[in-house]
């Protein structure tokens, strides 16, 4: 049986057809313009028309999902989703058995099945993306907390907010790849959309004095946020994900910024399926329904 599995991003939606022991067979990836989650239900269901031999349904989405309802209460970067239940609008336009959960434990998820956490009983995630997300397994589970909220690293304060807008001084907020893009685009007088982060660091690696100051502060205000989670979870190790970890020397560049803090016991690495993790991590979501790990 092969199992059609979607990852919802802020930008884009992957799209894949899996097969029970994780291979990937077939995939794709459509843009998503401003967001949309009517372009996203669109995508869904014509990737299930031209595939119609899955047998089911398996999504990473982001927000606050609650995995047994399939409601989500808060859509994430797809704020069309507030108070939507997926899970009962795919299961009623396709008629297949469906499972949802939240996107970075799907990346959590993906290492426990077939990555470096296998054998592992306390580890975290942090994704690096549109906004800043984390999974928790503690004592051999992964925990979602009372309204299926944990995990929100994002949330942290990675400074004290002092008299401004308290959200403003939260890891959403300052270390991004989407701020670091808007802090560049303020200095050079241009719109953020027209940055990439990979000009930001070509200029940190040609030790541009502007790009330097951006990229170390925003490798800093990381490890502000992982010295904290170190010091509250304990985790032996720490997968990271997102679309940063692409750039080589990420890890080593970010570990130079964690030694000044002090933490060395804790392994820090990248996670192992990239952007195939989210896809992965659903797909064994959706297997361990008849048999729950958690």
């Amino acid at each position: 049986m092969k199992i059609a599995a979607f990852d919802i991003g802020g930008t884009s939606l992957k799209m894949a057809c899996v097969t029970p022991d994780g291979q990937i067979i077939k995939q794709q990836s459509a843009s998503v313009g401003d967001s949309d989650g009517k372009q996203i239900l669109q995508q869904m269901h014509d990737w299930l028309k031209k595939n119609p031999d899955c047998g089911g349904i398996a999504v990473s989405a982001p927000g606050h999902v609650n995995p047994h309802s399939g409601l989500i209460s808060m859509g994430g970067a797809i704020r069309h989703f507030d108070n939507f239940n997926l899970k009962q609008w795919l299961e009623q336009m396709s008629g297949l058995p469906v499972s949802i959960e939240n996107d970075a434990n799907c990346v959590l998820l993906a290492e426990k099945w077939l990555g470096s956490a296998q054998h592992l009983q306390d580890f975290l995630c942090l994704t690096i993306g549109t906004g800043i997300g984390g999974g928790i397994y503690a004592n051999g589970s992964l925990i979602r907390g009372g309204r299926f909220r944990a995990g929100e690293f994002g949330y942290m304060f990675s400074e004290r907010p002092g008299a401004e807008v308290p959200n403003n001084s939260t890891m959403n907020k300052v270390c991004t790849l989407k701020v670091l893009r808007e802090r560049y685009a303020e200095f050079t007088q241009r719109s953020w959309e027209e940055v990439s982060g990979e000009e930001i660091f070509e200029g940190y690696d040609a030790q541009n004095p502007l790009c330097l100051r951006l990229v170390n502060a925003f490798y800093d205000d990381i490890c502000t946020g992982l010295y904290n989670l170190i010091n509250i979870f304990d985790p032996t190790h720490i997968f990271i994900g997102g679309g940063i970890t692409s750039r080589c020397g990420f890890i080593n560049e970010l570990l130079s910024h964690m030694a000044w803090l002090g933490q060395r016991d804790t392994i820090i690495q990248c996670a192992t399926h990239k952007n195939d993790a989210g896809l992965l991590g659903a797909t064994y979501h959706f297997i361990c329904q008849k048999n729950p790990i958690q």
